[in-house]
């Protein structure tokens, strides 16, 4: 299978799942600008979107969209029953649930504090995201989203508020979501995917993660993540 990805952009989590699953899957990058991939195909071929994931599997066909991608990930393996309970479990629609919730209440207004075009109304963005994460603070149920098993969603969750720092929003008035944020980072699979993607930690708590141009756009220094 091949993962097309940016580094630490939402493909992050379906390559976290990848490898806490252990599937082998091959990490092709897409340029943002020319949307040409780093074995050299036109990425709106594959992904007529033009944006990541996409997941194309060992038969040619391809799968978008990151919640589909890591529920069919999880779906696919007999051990991955432990991210993503079965068909029948109300586990399951749980956790479906929170993916949902992160891609439209989270990752889609995140991305909307990247884009210039959007800068007047930033601030009322992020008063919703930050409402959004004190309801979300106030309702995990133990390390992680669901309790004690990490999740397809967990994944999901810690790529998006990853972002925070290069967004404005300091997830520090929230411990239960800082304290996520550092569980998930000390997974060691999880720390094998950042240093795949070479992302570095720049924070003084280890737990955010970002591409060396990001740091050096922004003045920052980071030290090598190690697994």
């Amino acid at each position: 299978m091949k993962l097309y990805m940016h580094a630490a952009a939402c493909s992050l989590s379906p390559h976290i799942v990848c490898r806490e699953l252990g599937l082998d899957i091959e990490l092709v990058q897409v340029d943002r600008q020319t949307h040409r991939t780093s074995d050299g195909k036109d990425y709106l071929a594959i992904n007529g979107n033009g944006y990541v994931p996409a997941l194309m599997l060992d038969d040619g066909k391809v799968l978008t969209e990151g919640p589909a991608i890591v529920q069919f990930l999880a779906d696919s393996v007999s051990q991955g029953s432990a991210m993503l309970p079965e068909v029948g479990n109300l586990k399951r629609n749980e956790v479906q649930s929170y993916l949902n919730f992160i891609t439209a209440e989270l990752h889609k207004p995140m991305v909307l504090l990247f884009n210039p075009l959007y800068s007047s109304v930033h601030e009322q963005i992020r008063a919703l995201i930050s409402k959004r994460l004190a309801r979300l603070d106030g309702r995990l149920a133990g390390p992680y989203l669901t309790g004690e098993a990490f999740t397809v969603a967990d994944a999901y969750l810690f790529v998006c508020l990853n972002w925070s720092p290069w967004t404005g929003i300091d997830l520090q008035q929230w411990p239960g979501l800082h304290g996520f944020m550092a569980h998930v980072a000390a997974r060691p699979k999880v720390r094998e995917a950042l240093q795949a993607e070479e992302l570095e930690a720049f924070d003084a708590d280890g737990v955010y993660f970002a591409p060396q141009a990001y740091l050096a756009s922004a003045g920052r220094t980071g030290s090598p993540v190690r697994p």
